[in-house]
């Protein structure tokens, strides 16, 4: 039965190079798109982890995703916060999320303050020396433009404004640029301004009490304050907006895909073979035996096609890690599975209609086929 399935696969060569790119299509589609948003997710944890802070505080009905939202809070609220009994350091900053040049998150820090949390690790250059300075990280430098210089010194243009490199730092500290906030704040219409502050405590154990110091503070009573613990648990694809309706839209599209071209490939192929099925028939095949057959064509082209697919996504991960080494795209063994077995079952399915035709043809009529 093997070498039968074989046969008939490699009898119609480009029909089965159709089937087997529709599946492969299917496995980059699926796994292309869970690596770019569990990257961004994964990214946006590891940086902000990187930053130092114990607690996170966001104004009332900011979104917990920090780089969302204008600067609508006065950033000398740090200076209130600063002062409660556990707090040791207190760092306002605007996280504003860009698309000008692409998508990017630049943030507005108060040096200082930042830097207690914990420290920036220079690679070269030094802190801000001038309201146009900016710090970058060393994934930003590396994936400059060919032709564009991003060492100490270079001019970048940012919201529409240049600023100097002053410092090239190590990547997980938040985020990759970096200016003054009394800057960012100014170009973003809400100078003095911050949208989130970050807080190290005096000693991990006090992180209750901080919390209801503030809560108890007059004017801070409806602030957001989580522990970097609690914000990194709703960093999950679950929590964040529209992250499954993409992922459920982009796996029902591959399925669909994978679906139709194998239902189209082996029902043409039932056709094409009637005679043939005949002949099988009137040599006793049973409807299992030919039903087996037309399955197990589908089998074959559903494993080359995901084996392609997975070998084609490896190949898509490598060059966009090379060519934007600002984002993450990860993989996982999980995905790499559920992806396998979600062609599989498309395609399955796609060949169940067909396999069953094949079977019900009647031997007398399949052989007087012409």
């Amino acid at each position: 039965m093997n070498k039968l399935v074989v046969g008939n696969v490699l009898h119609r060569p480009l029909r089965t190079i159709i089937s087997v790119l529709a599946v492969a299509i299917e496995v980059i589609m699926i796994l292309s798109i869970v690596a770019i948003m569990l990257g961004m997710v994964n990214n946006a944890r590891s940086e902000t982890g990187g930053i130092g802070a114990d607690i996170i505080v966001r104004p009332p009905n900011a979104s917990f995703i920090s780089a969302v939202g204008g600067a609508p809070v006065p950033a000398k609220i740090a200076d209130v916060l600063a002062k409660l009994p556990h707090v040791a350091v207190a760092s306002p900053a605007i996280a504003n999320f860009s698309m000008s040049k692409g998508i990017e998150t630049i943030w507005g820090i108060d040096f200082a303050s930042y830097n207690a949390l914990r420290p920036f690790t220079f690679l070269s250059g030094g802190p801000f020396k001038g309201p146009h300075d900016v710090i970058v990280d060393d994934l930003y430098v590396r994936a400059a433009p060919r032709g564009h210089s991003r060492d100490v010194g270079s001019t970048i243009t940012l919201l529409n404004h240049e600023f100097r490199i002053c410092g090239i730092v190590e990547h997980g500290k938040g985020g990759r640029v970096f200016m003054p906030i009394q800057t960012l704040g100014a170009l973003m219409g809400s100078p003095n301004n911050a949208s989130v502050f970050y807080i190290k405590s005096d000693d991990l154990k006090n992180q209750g009490l901080i919390t209801k110091e503030i809560n108890a503070t007059p004017g801070l009573g409806n602030y957001q304050v989580q522990t970097i613990q609690e914000w990194m648990s709703l960093m999950t694809p679950e929590h964040l907006p529209g992250f499954n309706i993409a992922l459920d839209t982009v796996i029902s599209i591959a399925v669909i895909v994978g679906f139709l071209v194998i239902f189209q490939s082996l029902y043409t192929a039932v056709m094409e073979r009637t005679r043939e099925i005949g002949i099988l028939k009137s040599m006793g095949a049973s409807k299992l035996y030919i039903l087996n057959v037309v399955l197990r064509e589908a089998l074959l082209v559903s494993i080359v096609g995901i084996i392609l697919g997975i070998i084609w996504t490896e190949i898509i991960k490598f060059g966009l890690d090379l060519h934007y080494a600002k984002f993450s795209f990860q993989l996982t063994n999980k995905w790499r599975v559920y992806a396998a077995l979600i062609a599989l079952g498309g395609s399955l399915l796609g060949a169940i209609y067909p396999a069953w035709k094949a079977a019900r043809k009647d031997p007398i009529d399949a052989l007087a086929y012409e």
